[in-house]
């Protein structure tokens, strides 16, 4: 866990980490933020390839099968040319010859975009293969600590934390306008990179039966200022006034920006949709899936506070599967809607249509 730290951190500062995989090793650096592909092709001794995902190509008009491809990069690539590669809209794509040589990507290298995922950066990674004539340069480095050798096979299963490790750090009562029976409980991911916060409201522990329960990803423009792009901060305080008037249960507010890919993507999906793209597909055109979220902390966060079956407040019927997967009995459902305004009708109709949230009742109010 301590390497795969080290890595997450050196790769959003910009440098390179190694990657093993087999008799294979890559040097690996993030898009956002490198300083040239030479660099990283005069280190490694070969030439760097481009790694896209699945959704991001698709958004250039390419179809694939594969979770992620790679793509070999000309000695005269451009930094524009990386960019049209890795965020630009569909009407502005890489042209064909860009795409030339694209291949379905190898185990390291889906690896090195976990580990841009997982850095909440854009997800496309600048990979090499670490060449017969470096070899001695790269062990130099990194008996010296100035580089950070990795397992490929821990890199790839780092977006999903280390399920059952979540640590138990603090906890304190906290009033609340809508529940002044309220404590928060703090949880810390074992890499020590999120922390998630169960809002713990009267005393469920001393419910029988299922104890109302609502899941929500931190919103820091909706939760906080009160952004009208969506309604993320209404549902806020709506859970939090409908488990009080249920007898109690538990919110867990979990860090997981922009449905998992992190509040500098989401202003950049943001500018997207402000040229006319939905919230799905804007996040398409960045390399990421319809939802990024993994709920397995939320599994982990139920236990600790044993907690086994629940009243779920949601609209999203991934989270209940997600609970349900994770040994937690959802035994009802409940609805919980924010207020449908100009501003953010858009954003809830893509939510319903394209992603499956159970908004019909709320959005036929509003003319849909």
């Amino acid at each position: 866990m301590y390497h795969i730290e080290r890595a997450i951190f050196d790769i959003r500062r910009g440098l390179p980490v190694v990657l093993a995989t087999g008799d294979q090793r890559l040097l690996v650096q993030a898009l956002e933020g490198s300083d040239s592909v030479d660099t990283l092709a005069e280190l490694s001794g070969a030439r760097p390839s481009m790694v896209l995902t699945r959704h991001r190509l698709e958004a250039m008009g390419m179809s694939l099968k594969a979770e992620a491809a790679s793509l070999p990069l000309h000695e005269q690539v451009s930094e524009s040319e990386l960019h049209q590669l890795a965020v630009a809209r569909e009407n502005e794509k890489a042209s064909r010859s860009l795409l030339a040589g694209l291949k379905p990507a190898a185990a390291g290298e889906r690896a090195a975009l976990t580990l841009m995922r997982r850095a909440l950066l854009i997800p496309a990674a600048l990979c090499a293969e670490i060449s017969e004539r470096q070899q001695g340069v790269i062990d130099q480095k990194l008996g010296s600590g100035e580089l950070l050798q990795i397992d490929a096979e821990d890199a790839a299963s780092c977006l999903a934390g280390a399920t059952g490790m979540l640590k138990r750090v603090s906890e304190a009562r906290i009033p609340l306008e809508e529940a002044v029976e309220s404590r928060f409980v703090l949880f810390r991911e074992p890499d020590g990179l999120r922390e998630h916060v169960a809002v713990v409201i009267g005393e469920p522990e001393s419910m029988e039966g299922p104890v109302p329960l609502r899941l929500h990803s931190a919103c820091l423009t909706g939760d906080l200022f009160a952004s009208l792009r969506c309604d993320c901060g209404e549902q806020l305080r709506n859970a939090v006034a409908d488990i009080q008037a249920m007898g109690g249960g538990v919110l867990l507010y979990l860090a997981q920006e922009g449905r998992g890919i992190g509040l500098a993507n989401k202003l950049r999906a943001y500018t997207l949709q402000d040229g006319g793209l939905d919230t799905v597909d804007a996040d398409q055109v960045l390399g990421f899936g319809d939802d990024e979220r993994q709920y397995a902390v939320a599994v982990d966060m139920l236990r600790s506070l044993a907690i086994n079956q629940v009243q779920l407040l949601t609209n999203n019927p991934l989270k209940i599967s997600a609970l349900e997967e994770g040994g937690i009995e959802v035994a009802s459902r409940h609805a919980l809607y924010g207020s449908v305004t100009d501003q953010n009708h858009r954003y809830l109709s893509a939510k319903a249509n394209r992603a499956g949230h159970l908004l019909d009742d709320v959005l036929d109010g509003h003319g849909r």
